[in-house]
């Protein structure tokens, strides 16, 4: 089971889309200069324009590792400006530890525009329609649920 830690950044009208994702750069990369935090700061206009469009309100910005995975929402207008739900601390790990990978929320119009411009960067930053939640190829496929059979001879030993 993969460890998930969220936070929310305080966008529009707080801050700009551009500074938003600064914001959200300086979190995963814990502020060190690196070849992960250039790749992901070469990328900032194409999500600012994501994060502009609000993209990231109701789903996330995805970040996988080789630790825990980490999601990122965006909070705009008035829950910007209150920032009583906004939670932008430190984590307490790399997030980009290892073999990394950033998921983009983007809408579906916007979405083969943005795909291209993003392989133009990178190939660990791609973007996904926003409607199709938050599942991903990583995950492993959940099994059929069913009921909970208990064999009480297994436990006694026949």
């Amino acid at each position: 089971m993969t460890t998930v830690v969220s936070r929310s950044f305080r966008s529009s009208p707080h801050r700009d889309s551009s500074e938003t994702w600064q914001a959200i750069v300086d979190l995963l990369t814990q502020g060190q200069s690196s070849s992960a935090r250039a790749e992901l700061l070469a990328v900032a206009g194409i999500v600012g324009s994501l994060i502009a469009d609000q993209a990231p309100k109701h789903a996330p910005i995805i970040v996988t590792c080789d630790g825990p995975r980490t999601r990122v929402y965006c909070l705009y207008d008035e829950d910007a400006i209150d920032g009583s739900d906004a939670k932008e601390d430190a984590l307490g790990f790399e997030a980009l530890k290892g073999n990394w990978s950033v998921s983009l929320p983007c809408q579906k119009d916007d979405l083969s525009w943005v795909q291209a411009a993003l392989t133009k960067h990178s190939v660990r930053i791609t973007a996904r329609d926003l409607s199709t939640g938050i599942t991903s190829d990583t995950e492993p496929k959940s099994r059929k649920s069913g009921a909970l059979v208990i064999d009480p001879q297994g436990f006694l030993g026949s």
